[in-house]
C-alpha cells in the first residue's frame, strides 16, 4: 500500500482521471501510470524514448515508495497535459493557466506547505523528483510552478498563523497565482543594493512602497507578489518582505518581455508607485527580508537544477531515439563508436547532475550546515552540465536539431536561462568559495 502522504496526492489524480485507476490506486505500466485518458499520448518522436532504460531508471533504487508514486504521477501529467501542447505555448507565448491549476489539483501548487492550508507537506527531496518529471514535458511551465511553490513556502515558513490561513489556501490550489520580486533594473547579482522603498505612512501602520522590480515571472498575470523592499539603512539588514496584491492602487506592469526561452510563462517588470500596503502584509520582521530571500533561493536553486535535469533527460532520450533510426554511411548513427561514447558521456552527466541535486535537497531537508553551498553547487553543476547535454543532443540531430520541427532547440532555449537566474553561476561559485573559506577560518 502506498504511504499516506503519497496516497493523498495520488488520490487527487484518481478523482480527476477516474477509470485510469484501480480502486483509487494507480495502475503502473512500462511508461509510468496507465490511464484511459481521451488525450493522445505523444509518440516516441515527440516524447523521447520510452522510460524503460533511461538514466532515471538507474535512480529507482534510491527513491522511496512515495517518491516513485510522485514520479509516476508527475510523469503521467507531463506526458498527457504538457508535452503535446508545449511547442504551441512556446510559439504563441501562451501561459497555460488552466494547466498549472490542473497541476495544483494534484497537489503540485503547495508541495512544501502544510496540510492545514491545502499543501502537500512534502520534502525538498520529494519536490526534486516531481519537478524533474514535470520538466521532462515542458521546462518553462514547470519553472513557473517552482517559483509559485517558492512563494508559498516563504509564507508557510515565515508567515504568522493568521497570514498562513489568510493567503495560503487560495495559493496552494492556485486559485491565486504568485510571483517573487527581488531583482531590480539596477540590482541583479548585487541584490542587497535594491532601491525599492517601503516607508511607514505618518499616522498609520501602513507602508508606502515605491520602486520597480525586473524580470518577474508571472508579472501581470499573478495575483500576489512577494516584494523585497528597503525599510531601513543600506545593505541587507535594511530589507523587509511584503505581500503586494495585483489590484492595489499604484501597482502596474511593464511590457511582456520577448524572451529567448521560457516563452510559456509571462515575464515583465512590476512597477510600484506609492502603493499602500497594510502592516499585516509584511512577512517576518522588519529587516528580515534579505535572509528570507536567501533562504528561499536555496530551495529555488535546487528546483532550477532539477528542471535542468528533466530537460536534459528528455534531450538525451530524444537523441538516442534519433541516432538509433537515422542512417548514414550505410548504418545507424548509433553504431558508430563516437556516437556511443557521446551518449555515454551525456548519460553520465545527467546522472551526476541528478545526484548533485538530490544531495542538495537532502541537505536542505536536514537543515545541514552545508545546505546553502550544496544548493549552489548543485545549481551551478546541473545547469551548466545539462545545457551541454542539450547542446550535444542538438549536434547529434545535425541540421534537423536546429529546426523548430524538432523539440531540441526549444529545450536548449529554455535551459539557457538557468545559468543566469536564481543567482548566476558566477555568483554560485562565490557562494561556494565563501563557505569554503569560512569553514577554514
Amino acid at each position: 500500500m502506498i504511504a499516506s502522504k503519497a496516497g493523498r496526492v495520488v488520490g487527487k489524480l484518481a478523482q480527476k482521471r477516474g477509470s485510469g485507476f484501480l480502486n483509487g490506486w494507480p495502475r503502473f505500466g512500462a511508461y509510468g501510470i496507465t490511464t484511459t485518458s481521451a488525450k493522445r499520448v505523444p509518440s516516441t518522436e515527440e516524447a523521447g524514448t520510452s522510460q524503460s532504460g533511461h538514466s532515471s531508471d538507474w535512480n529507482q533504487h534510491r527513491l522511496t515508495e512515495d517518491q516513485l508514486s510522485f514520479q509516476a504521477l508527475a510523469s503521467d501529467f507531463a506526458r498527457n497535459e504538457m508535452m503535446p501542447f508545449a511547442a504551441e505555448w512556446d510559439e504563441r507565448k501562451h501561459f497555460p493557466v488552466d494547466v498549472v491549476r490542473s497541476a495544483a489539483n494534484l497537489g503540485f501548487g503547495g508541495i512544501f506547505c502544510g496540510h492545514d492550508v491545502g499543501g502537500s507537506g512534502l520534502s525538498r527531496a520529494d519536490g526534486a523528483v516531481i519537478f524533474e518529471a514535470l520538466a521532462y514535458g515542458d521546462i518553462g511551465t514547470t519553472a513557473y510552478l517552482t517559483i509559485h511553490n517558492m512563494c508559498c513556502a516563504i509564507v508557510d515558513k515565515f508567515g504568522t498563523g493568521e497570514q498562513r490561513q489568510t493567503w495560503l489556501p487560495a495559493l496552494t490550489c492556485m486559485d491565486r497565482l504568485s510571483s517573487y520580486c527581488l531583482t531590480e533594473p539596477s540590482s541583479g547579482s548585487d541584490a542587497a543594493s535594491l532601491r525599492t522603498t517601503a516607508r511607514k505612512d505618518a499616522g498609520s501602520t501602513d507602508y508606502i512602497l515605491t520602486g520597480e522590480k525586473a524580470f518577474v515571472s508571472g508579472g501581470g498575470f499573478s495575483d500576489v507578489y512577494l516584494v523585497m523592499a528597503r525599510t531601513g539603512a543600506d545593505g541587507p539588514s535594511g530589507i523587509s518582505c511584503f505581500i503586494v496584491e495585483k489590484d492595489m492602487p499604484g501597482v502596474s506592469f511593464g511590457r511582456q518581455e520577448d524572451k529567448m526561452g521560457w516563452r510559456s510563462q509571462p515575464t515583465s517588470a512590476v512597477i510600484l508607485e506609492d502603493v499602500r500596503v497594510p502592516e499585516q502584509n509584511r512577512i517576518g520582521s522588519e529587516g528580515q527580508g534579505f535572509s528570507i530571500a536567501l533562504s528561499a533561493l536555496d530551495g529555488g536553486r535546487i528546483n532550477i537544477g532539477t528542471c535542468s535535469v528533466g530537460g536534459a533527460q528528455f534531450c538525451l532520450d530524444t537523441a538516442q531515439e534519433y541516432v538509433s533510426t537515422r542512417k548514414q554511411f550505410g548504418k545507424s548513427i548509433i553504431d558508430f563508436q563516437n556516437t556511443q561514447f557521446k551518449l555515454a558521456d551525456m548519460m553520465t552527466s545527467v546522472v551526476a547532475s541528478r545526484l548533485m541535486v538530490a544531495n542538495a535537497a537532502a541537505a536542505l531537508d536536514a537543515n545541514a550546515k552545508w545546505a546553502t553551498p550544496s544548493a549552489a553547487m548543485a545549481k551551478r553543476f546541473a545547469t551548466d552540465t545539462c545545457f551541454n547535454v542539450c547542446s550535444d543532443a542538438l549536434q547529434l540531430h545535425g541540421g534537423y536539431g536546429y529546426l523548430k520541427d524538432y523539440p531540441i532547440e526549444r529545450y536548449l532555449r529554455d535551459l539557457r536561462v538557468h545559468m543566469i537566474l536564481e543567482g548566476t553561476n558566477e555568483i554560485m561559485r562565490l557562494v561556494i568559495s565563501r563557505h569554503m573559506m569560512k569553514s577554514k577560518a
